[in-house]
C-alpha cells in the first residue's frame, strides 16, 4: 500500500498554512485525477476521490477493485475549499461520498460540472449537495477569482446531452497571473491543441493510463501523448495523472517521463499528499486563439 507523504491532520495543516508563500499557486495531488489548488486563501478541487465508494460494491466478487495507495484525507476535515470541478460523471471523478461531505465542512461551497450533466448531479447529490454551476465547451464561468473555461474532452468521443450540452470537458483555470489546464479524462482530438492554446499554460495536469488493449477502443491519453500534448500546448510544465490509486488499469510513469525528457518538456511527479508551490512561468509561444465566451443557459447547440 501506498503511504502520502503527508495525510489527514498533516496534510490539512500543510494547506492551512501554504498562504505563507505569496505571488504563487499551491498544489497538491490526491490520487486519481483529484488535485487541492489554493492562490490566494482560496481553495479549489478537481475531480476529487476521497472514499472507498468505488472498492466497497466490489468487495466478495470474483473481480474486486482494490486500493493500492492509502486515502490522503477525510473531506470531512477539508475546510477552506471554495469550489470543486467536476470533469464528468465517472464515479470518480464525481463521486457522492466526497462532495457531501465536503459541502457540510464547507457549506457555501460551489460545484462547476458540464452542463451536460447538471440534472444527473443534481438527482445524485439531492438537496444537501452544494449549488451546482453548469458550463459547456468553449463557454466559461466565473467563481470568486477564478475563471473555468470548458475544454471539450472525448472518451473516446465528444458526447453532448440531446440540447447539445457538454457531457465530459477538461478545464482551463484562470485566477490572477496563472491558467491552469486539467485535461479530464480525454483523448486526444482534433480541436483539443487549438482550444487550450488560447491561453499561455503555466501548468497542465493530464491522465497517463490510456490502454490500447481495452476492448471498447481506448478512451484516455497514455503517457506518450501526455507528453506530447503538453508540449503542442506549450504547457511549461506538466504533472501525470490517473495511476497508482486502483489494482486494475494502472500504469508505470516510465512512458511519461521518458517522451517529456526527449522532447524536452518540463514534468513533476507528485507523490500522494505532496505539495508543489510554483510560480506564473510560461512558455511565450503559448496563448494564441479565439477567445471562448460566458456560459448561457440557452447554449446547446441541440444535436
Amino acid at each position: 500500500m501506498i503511504e502520502p507523504v503527508q495525510k489527514d491532520t498533516e496534510f490539512v495543516n500543510d494547506f492551512r498554512e501554504a498562504d505563507k508563500v505569496t505571488g504563487a499557486v499551491h498544489v497538491w495531488w490526491l490520487g486519481q485525477s483529484g488535485f487541492l489548488i489554493k492562490w490566494n486563501g482560496q481553495g479549489v478541487l478537481i475531480d476529487p476521490y476521497l472514499s472507498d465508494s468505488v472498492t466497497r460494491p466490489t468487495e466478495g466478487t470474483d473481480s474486486p477493485i482494490r486500493r493500492v495507495s492509502e486515502q490522503v484525507v477525510d473531506p470531512l476535515a477539508l475546510e477552506g475549499v471554495e469550489t470543486v470541478l467536476c470533469s464528468s460523471a465517472q464515479a470518480d471523478r464525481l463521486d457522492l461520498e466526497t462532495l457531501l461531505p465536503l459541502r457540510a465542512a464547507n457549506p457555501n461551497i460551489k460545484l462547476v460540472v458540464p452542463a451536460g450533466i447538471e440534472d444527473q448531479t443534481r438527482d445524485l447529490l439531492g438537496k444537501a449537495g452544494p449549488n451546482i454551476v453548469p458550463v459547456n465547451a468553449d463557454t466559461f464561468v466565473k467563481v470568486d477569482s477564478f475563471e473555468f473555461h470548458g475544454i471539450d474532452a472525448a472518451t473516446p468521443k465528444i458526447r453532448r446531452d440531446i440540447n447539445g450540452n457538454s457531457k465530459d470537458l477538461g478545464y482551463v483555470i484562470l485566477f490572477g497571473p496563472f491558467a491552469l489546464y486539467h485535461s479530464g479524462q480525454t483523448i486526444w482530438h482534433t480541436n483539443l491543441v487549438k482550444a487550450v492554446r488560447r491561453w499561455p499554460i503555466n501548468l497542465s495536469f493530464m491522465p497517463i493510463n490510456g490502454d490500447e488493449k481495452t476492448a471498447d477502443g481506448r478512451d484516455s491519453l497514455n503517457g506518450f501523448e501526455a507528453a506530447a500534448l503538453a508540449r503542442a500546448t506549450s504547457s511549461s510544465l506538466v504533472i501525470p495523472a490517473h495511476y497508482d490509486l486502483f489494482d486494475q488499469g494502472n500504469v508505470s510513469t516510465d512512458e511519461f517521463t521518458s517522451c517529456c525528457e526527449r522532447l524536452s518538456q518540463r514534468y513533476r511527479l507528485l507523490k500522494l499528499g505532496q505539495r508543489m508551490t510554483m510560480g506564473p512561468v510560461t512558455d511565450p509561444s503559448s496563448g494564441r486563439g479565439v477567445k471562448s465566451e460566458p456560459y448561457r443557459k440557452e447554449f446547446g447547440l441541440g444535436y
